[in-house]
């Protein structure tokens, strides 16, 4: 297979960002950062926005990328797969390249959740991304919190952790965000300490189930960009190679959509497992090579479950890996230095573009000093959409 490199990442700050509608967003995506080379090389676009036609009505945004005269009259396809609708983008156009049709990609994931001027509207947004759920597991208005809150129960009561332990996993992920200046949750009023993840809101007291506000991602805007070439796509670009990194390996896996159907897999998801071993054997890597990593934390939950998937623990030992400081930036295997979901944020489209983006900033040294993994060789994100129904993972080495 030939080799593909990731370059040019760039990302909004992301958060509540006001008068910023989705064409404007997507404009800035395709140029941003990109004033130093020829646009007009870029060969084919994939652009995530999954929520653009129930909160911004427009289904066609590859139409609106297509407003920017660089690409107009490019090949430009709209992508999405629920909340992994991001990392979608980037693997649309690694294939792209691999099926000899495109020479450099540009991977775009963007989302405006809130609304250009007033409120958000919570449960709007709510009965959104219920309809990335089966029938079966609908709670309206707020499906995927009460989804996941249902997956933390079962997770608690089947290897006999508390709510007290998961409090530990919260104030990580804040503390690197304060570091991130692009970060949703940069500044905070107060420190997020476990004893503030205790106290802060419980979302569902009926029936009584453990999710808690500061456990959960945040609702942001913001959009995310990279773009993926080959060697040809690289010259063309004129881009060394100390500034890229090499996609060395991907996968992608789909469960079924109910939680029912998983039965006894609920808590060991077989897609996500089967996409992370072939992303690692085409990456010519194993889990012990794994310097960091970007898991998808839309609740905290998922930390120890995404540990448990990528083989950092055994099943029911992943919360153990965060309790015992091997998820901090110090510690075995970093997890979510960029903040993750729950800190940096969580426009559902762009994520899957950051995650990736973050592992490829670490390993050229473009972080904050503070957030800098030491000696980092190999990165891989993890991304999920729906209730762990639909994976891509990606793995990354420096170029």
């Amino acid at each position: 297979m030939k080799n593909l490199y990731l370059v040019k990442y760039a990302q909004s700050k992301f958060g509540k960002l006001g008068n910023y509608p989705v064409e404007q967003m997507l404009l800035d995506a395709g140029k941003e950062g990109l004033e130093d080379i020829d646009r007009g090389g870029i060969d084919h676009i994939a652009v995530a926005g999954l929520l653009t036609p129930l909160l911004n009505d427009q289904s066609l945004i590859a139409g609106l990328v297509a407003m920017d005269p660089t690409y107009t009259n490019k090949s430009i396809k709209g992508v999405a797969n629920a909340c992994d609708s991001g990392g979608l983008a980037v693997l649309d156009c690694a294939a792209q390249i691999l099926a000899g049709m495109a020479h450099v990609g540009m991977a775009i994931g963007v989302e405006k959740m809130h609304p250009l001027e007033g409120k958000l509207d919570s449960k709007k947004v709510g009965l959104a991304l219920g309809t990335a759920a089966h029938a079966d597991d609908l709670f309206p208005p707020f499906t995927f919190p009460h989804a996941f809150a249902v997956i933390m129960d079962q997770y608690m009561k089947t290897y006999g952790v508390t709510e007290e332990d998961f409090a530990c996993i919260p104030p990580i992920f804040y503390a690197n965000a304060s570091y991130n200046p692009l970060a949703h949750m940069h500044k905070t009023k107060a420190p997020v300490t476990p004893e503030a993840v205790l106290g802060s809101y419980r979302l569902f007291s009926d029936p009584p189930l453990p999710l808690k506000l500061f456990e959960c991602s945040q609702v942001s805007d913001g959009w995310a960009r990279i773009l993926v070439c080959d060697d040809e796509g690289l010259t063309r670009l004129g881009i060394d190679k100390a500034q890229a990194t090499l996609l060395a390996g991907f996968g992608q896996a789909t469960d079924s959509l109910s939680i029912a159907s998983r039965g006894d897999n609920l808590l060991k998801p077989v897609g996500a497992r089967k996409a992370f071993s072939s992303a690692i054997q085409m990456a010519g890597v194993t889990q012990a090579d794994i310097s960091f990593q970007e898991v998808h934390d839309c609740f905290s939950v998922m930390g120890p479950l995404a540990i448990e998937t990528t083989g950092f623990a055994d099943a029911g030992q992943g919360l153990k890996f965060f309790m015992d400081g091997h998820a901090n930036r110090d510690g075995k295997c970093p997890v979510n230095t960029s903040g993750g979901l729950i800190a940096k944020g969580h426009p559902i489209s762009a994520t899957g573009v950051a995650m990736i983006g973050w592992v490829h900033s670490q390993l050229i040294g473009a972080v904050p000093p503070e957030l800098q993994v030491k000696d980092a060789r190999v990165g891989t994100t993890l991304n999920i959409g729906g209730p762990i129904c639909s994976t891509v993972v990606t793995v990354q080495k420096p170029a």
